[in-house]
């Protein structure tokens, strides 16, 4: 295998990897776009709402963009207001919140890397608190400093302070230290809790690991496939109406999934260790042919009916 190909697979194989890798470098890229071009803290009594939207705005956005673009949620909710049952279908009515919460899960990593990426750069962070409506903590800011540091504190994040200097770069220091604190208190929780809810996971399953890998594969190679057909069929389809209306001529009926196969198709993943089903088309597949086979039966039992009365 040639060096090309061998780093071609690696890539491959480390897919994920890399692109939560991609995604944090954007992370700190808006950071810093924000940080530079955008982000002015007024340096009065609204500091401390402008800090805050500064912070948790743009996380908003990334979480609702997170659901967005996560193919899963379309699967899940499309069609939901005309059929409700769509979402707790009889018998699986906790499936729902288990890819409910596989979509949040994937959806919370930007919201957490800005977070954690502007936290740790304390800018946001410092200008908010300044401005905290907490007398409480603004009195602990203003510890041994002089009596006008409470008016003065808004306008520290701007530097126009009539602060000592050494107050100011004491005061400014000991926000930046809290806003890293918070920083990395947020990357801690949210690392354990994803190792905790990784390790709930698998030891709540009923499948082993090799099932698992089996079953990742066969969902992966049958979106792929599932794209190749769509194009194929689009495209003999558009070619037999395009010929039909350029022709006028009558063809051949054309092969198509009924709807209710289309929907039953669209359905939530029906992955089932003991049937050894691992996707709801491929449990489609198999539940038609179970039909078929009960059909064929009962056709025959009819036929050697009929013969025995002859």
């Amino acid at each position: 295998m040639g060096i090309s190909q061998t780093v071609f697979k690696f890539l491959s194989s480390q897919k994920k990897a890399i692109g939560y890798s991609l995604m944090g470098l954007l992370t700190v890229g808006r950071e810093h776009l924000f940080s530079l071009s955008t982000f002015k803290c007024p340096c009065s009594s609204k500091n401390y709402i402008y800090g805050l939207v500064y912070l948790f705005a743009p996380a908003l956005v990334l979480l609702l963009v997170g659901f967005a673009l996560n193919g899963r949620t379309w699967q899940l909710f499309t069609g939901c207001c005309v059929n409700p049952r769509k979402l707790f279908p009889k018998g699986k009515s906790c499936h729902f919140f288990y890819a409910f919460g596989q979509i949040t899960l994937k959806a919370f990593i930007a919201p957490v890397m800005w977070l954690s990426v502007v936290l740790l750069n304390g800018t946001f962070y410092e200008c908010a608190m300044s401005g905290s409506k907490n007398l409480k903590y603004l009195e602990m800011l203003c510890h041994n400093k002089s009596k006008k540091c409470l008016e003065e504190l808004p306008k520290i994040a701007c530097g126009q302070t009539s602060l000592s200097s050494w107050e100011t770069e004491e005061i400014i220091l000991t926000l930046q230290a809290e806003s890293q604190v918070v920083g990395w208190c947020v990357i801690v929780t949210a690392a354990f809790l994803s190792l905790l809810i990784t390790c709930y996971g698998h030891c709540q399953s009923n499948t082993s690991h090799l099932q698992k890998r089996f079953w990742k594969i066969y969902t992966k190679k049958e979106k792929e496939q599932f794209e190749k057909y769509f194009e194929a069929y689009a495209t003999k389809l558009s070619e037999r109406n395009l010929k039909s209306f350029f022709e006028n001529k009558k063809l051949e009926p054309f092969p198509m999934p009924s709807v209710r196969a289309w929907e039953e198709a669209s359905a939530l993943d029906s992955f089932n260790i003991n049937q050894q089903i691992f996707s709801t088309l491929h449990k489609l597949v198999e539940d038609s042919m179970k039909e078929n086979d009960s059909n064929v039966a009962q056709d025959t039992m009819v036929n050697l009916g009929e013969g025995e009365t002859v």
